[in-house]
């Protein structure tokens, strides 16, 4: 009996506690004409075990199964004893209801990532205060994975991980570190969160929604209705297009969604996706070689 208690104290503890990601992490050094340097496999090591083992939210997942996957690849350059400069790639996906199928959901190339970092020196997030530039990135780069992750399963679903973001990109200014200032660009870290918490760009999120709820989700049930739902949440798109013509947001979502979109109009049920493939030429001409593909 007692042995009972205690699997079940363990099974309670290991879901309570469970965490929100099963994040991938890889550090490549090859540029660096060292990659053998072990200060590489323990940077690996420490930023998966803090990514994976942290609690980023105040929900409850429920084991493996629920995590969000992700993966941050680090692309060092060159660095200097404890300074490292480098470029981080960071991809999400999401699982798509009764399929084997997960859907990309977040795919951004982050690439002024410059950092500090001594060998096993510890890993903390404050939520409300700057450690690091180290974690400052990788932690506003979580809550944006978070952020898309729930706009994908409820309208607006990632509004308090995008304030958290915000907060984030907020009290890392005090940095000199690239990527958290307007002047950083149209394709920088503020600007991306500011875009986000823009209400030009409403749109954006409530196409997120009614692509994966309305249409990805809905496929198995109906095909035919989850193609037609999903070329309705693309239309939606041209509101922000009018509005901001070429935006990053919208080149952001093309980055992660084109493939996916070329193989879903491309094939299944027969449908009418002529205006379809006319509004992506017209709001993402720089998938144009994507969109001649699609057969109709």
């Amino acid at each position: 009996m007692r042995n009972v208690l205690v699997l079940v104290a363990f099974l309670f503890t290991t879901i309570a506690f469970s965490q929100e990601l099963n994040c991938t992490v890889n550090v490549i050094a090859q540029q660096t004409g060292n990659e053998n340097n072990v200060v590489f496999k323990t940077l690996e090591k420490q930023l998966s075990e803090f990514i994976n083992s942290t609690k980023w939210t105040d929900k409850t997942f429920g084991g493996l199964q629920e995590r969000i996957n992700c993966s941050m690849v680090i692309n060092v350059k060159g660095y200097d004893n404890d300074r490292f400069s480098a470029s981080l790639q960071v991809s999400s996906s999401r699982p798509i209801f009764n399929s084997t199928y997960s859907s990309p959901i977040y795919n951004y190339n982050d690439k002024s990532f410059n950092f500090q970092y001594l060998e096993f020196q510890n890993l903390v997030y404050n939520p409300q205060q700057f450690e690091s530039n180290l974690i400052s990135v990788l932690a506003f780069h979580v809550y944006m994975i978070l952020a898309m992750d729930a706009d994908s399963f409820e309208l607006n679903g990632g509004d308090d991980y995008f304030k958290q973001a915000q907060v984030i990109a907020n009290y890392s200014q005090q940095l000199n570190g690239q990527g958290w200032k307007l002047e950083d660009g149209l394709q920088s870290r503020f600007a991306l969160i500011d875009n986000f918490m823009s209400p030009t760009y409403k749109e954006m999120r409530t196409t997120m929604y009614k692509y994966h709820i309305e249409g990805l989700d809905s496929m198995n049930e109906s095909p035919k209705n989850g193609k037609s739902q999903i070329i309705s949440a693309l239309d939606e798109l041209q509101k922000v297009h009018r509005k901001r013509p070429n935006s990053y947001l919208m080149r952001l979502f093309f980055d992660a969604k084109a493939n996916e979109i070329l193989d879903i109009l491309s094939g299944g049920p027969s449908v009418n996706i002529s205006n379809a493939v006319d509004i992506l030429n017209r709001i993402a001409p720089l998938h144009s070689q994507k969109w001649r593909k699609i057969k109709f």
